[in-house]
């Protein structure tokens, strides 16, 4: 099957105007008539629902949270951009596409990314009339700070919980329709697989988390919006609930799957601490505006503090390597994640670490001494009580401790530029799909572009693929395919509970988790990634014939929740390892160790590599095949990056 990514012609800067004039409408009496089915109740998931229920679509709403609240867009800290230029400093919507291909690597498809910088700042707009209490300046003008891969300032934000009360403004909206009975929201519901009838997606089929009951929904179109799947190394930032099921199975079904190997690494996260934790916390990345990154000059001095006979504070500041400012100095301690994430590795791996030898300083002294207390404390307070209640540590007195874990992912399902899946009428939003960040993701843009998908892009596209289902009728979900699919989530089901061996899922999930990290991690190489695919294979062999599940399918059951799951990523993870072994370049988070510069630099390799790679599924047994979308470039210049 060829890809078709839509593009709409014309040149870039005129084509989602051009895609809007000529797209097809549904009026209002016929939207009545249209169901459309959302999983997943984030940014990306409750804007949409909340949008479409807004224009008169039936729209049935999923996620298995008890509440939309609780989705993990909630647990963003830093900000959102948008290209509202008030700082007066130079920003543009070209300027913020542009950083934003940049700060991707050149990986990016150049029309998403255009369009996504030109509807931030009516996101904006859209947020300050839901309430959302962003940061003012003395003024009263909503303030802006700066974030990694920008020489502007263009992050709004709402001190250090700019998720939450974005994720709260989509929520109001979302709870509006649900009260005008536009959306029918089911909570504790997890999607189990999709229903494609005539090559068309027509639904759904979910599992009642408190129940157990298993259930079919019909919708004349079906949103995946369900985040990204950093979990599957076990150990990352992201909520412990947080999966990559809802597109795997939509990727076993026929959706194309791109870029799986392209993760983002976070620089500013609080370090492993023990065998026994179960997710890792993330500072944000708002306190690199202020504070400084550094490890010690000296390699007595690091051991030292790893020996507990020395303390940072005591370090002298020529004995400090500012080690972002002595090698970018251009961007200083604000370069983008991915080059931030491996200079602290090469830092801590040369053996300039402190306390287990994986942790450098971000440092907020300075700030204090310039800025005073009280105004770090207004900037980021809740952040450093966060820190403080975490390590026991005061962060106004010592220096944060700080190394980098998994975040995001930029890879996720393939869409066209209508957000569109490989299926026709299943859709991908937010994290879920691939489409906007390259091989690397610039902070404070996820929020962006959640809330883009949801509520700019997804009411003009989806309407766009529903006008043309005017004459499709509510299908019958007891039979057909609906039952088939039905009876194949109960079979999987009962497969899972009938292992009936010794190990935890825990188990199984920690060993993928270790392999993933030092073979598919921050740095990689043909022959860790060869090994770990015949490691991947070996594990879930190995769950498949010992994996234990306690309770029954028949009850809450959060075991099985996570056996799912981790089923799924034991299938993921090798993806991910097949793609990063066949990318032979480095570019952005997708760093291989034979691809580098002299400066131990990221390498693309523009003549092979400027694709996106995604995969079809061909079996179970089967390897799957790849497809490559070539990404044209008319605006921007592909040159190897610099933040010097």
């Amino acid at each position: 099957m060829a890809l078709e990514n839509r593009i709409p012609e014309g040149q870039l800067a005129q084509k989602w105007q051009n895609y809007k004039n000529h797209q097809k409408l549904v009026n209002p009496a016929n939207k009545r008539k249209l169901d459309v089915i959302v999983v997943g109740s984030g940014l990306a998931g409750g804007a949409a629902a909340a949008s479409l229920g807004e224009l008169g679509f039936n729209v049935k709403c999923f996620a298995y949270q008890d509440s939309p609240r609780r989705a993990h867009s909630i647990a963003a800290q830093g900000g959102i951009n948008a290209a509202k230029n008030y700082q007066n400093d130079g920003d543009s919507v070209f300027r913020l596409f542009y950083d934003t291909v940049k700060g991707g690597d050149y990986r990016a498809r150049e029309a998403n990314v255009y369009r996504l910088a030109e509807v931030s700042n009516s996101i904006i707009d859209q947020c300050v009339a839901q309430g959302v209490p962003f940061a003012r300046d003395y003024g009263g003008l909503l303030d802006n700070r700066s974030f990694g891969g920008a020489q502007v300032s263009r992050t709004f934000y709402a001190k250090g919980q700019t998720g939450q009360q974005l994720l709260l403004g989509a929520y109001s909206a979302l709870s509006r329709q649900i009260g005008k009975g536009t959306v029918k929201m089911f909570t504790r519901t997890e999607m189990m697989d999709i229903v494609v009838i005539d090559g068309k997606c027509r639904g759904i089929v979910s599992r009642n988390l408190v129940t157990g009951e298993i259930e079919a929904h019909f919708g004349h179109a079906v949103v995946i919006a369900t985040g990204g799947y950093g979990n599957v190394y076990f150990l990352s930032t992201n909520a412990m609930g947080s999966n990559g099921s809802a597109a795997w199975k939509a990727y076993k079904k026929g959706a194309y799957f791109a870029n799986p190997c392209y993760v983002q690494i976070h620089p500013t996260c609080i370090p492993v601490h023990g065998e026994f934790q179960s997710k890792l916390t993330l500072m944000s990345e708002s306190l690199r505006n202020d504070g400084r990154i550094w490890a010690p000059k000296r390699k007595e001095d690091a051991e030292a503090i790893r020996a507990g006979k020395l303390k940072p504070e005591n370090i002298a500041d020529e004995d400090r390597d500012f080690y972002l400012e002595r090698r970018y100095p251009a961007f200083g301690n604000l370069v983008p994640r991915d080059v931030a994430s491996r200079a602290a590795k090469e830092r801590c791996d040369a053996g300039y670490g402190v306390e287990s030898g994986e942790a450098v300083y971000l440092d907020f002294k300075y700030a204090i001494e310039r800025l005073g207390r009280d105004v770090v404390e207004a900037r980021y307070g809740n952040l450093f009580q966060m820190y403080e209640k975490i390590t026991d540590q005061n962060p106004y007195e010592t220096p944060m401790m700080i190394y980098p874990a998994i975040h995001y992912t930029m890879g996720g399902i393939w869409v066209d530029y209508e957000l569109q899946t490989t299926i026709p009428g299943l859709f991908a939003a937010g994290e879920a799909n691939f489409s906007d960040h390259g091989a690397n993701r610039l902070g404070a843009s996820a929020l962006m572009q959640g809330l883009a998908d949801g509520y700019f892009v997804l009411p003009y596209t989806l309407q766009n693929y529903l006008a043309g289902e005017l004459h499709t009728p509510r299908m019958n979900v007891a039979e057909g395919e609906f039952a088939k699919v039905v009876g194949d989530v109960n079979a999987h089901v009962a497969k899972l509970m009938n292992v009936k061996g010794k190990k935890s899922v825990d188990y199984f999930h920690k060993k993928l988790g270790k392999v993933m990290w030092e073979k598919v991690g921050m740095a990689r190489n043909e022959a860790g990634l060869k090994e770990a695919i015949e490691e991947i294979v070996a594990i879930r062999k190995e769950f498949w014939a010992d994996v234990r599940i306690p309770g029954s399918a028949n009850e809450m059951n959060t075991e099985l929740e996570k056996a799912n799951r981790v089923a799924d990523f034991l299938e993921l993870g090798e993806l991910m390892a097949r793609d990063a072994l066949i990318r032979e370049e480095s570019c952005g988070g997708h760093f291989r160790e034979e691809h580098q510069t002299e400066e131990g630099e990221a390498k693309r390799d523009d003549a092979n590599f400027a694709y996106v790679g995604a995969w079809e599924y061909k079996g179970e047994n089967a390897e799957p095949e790849l497809h490559k979308e070539p990404l044209v470039f008319e605006e921007c210049k592909l040159v190897q990056r610099n933040y010097k």
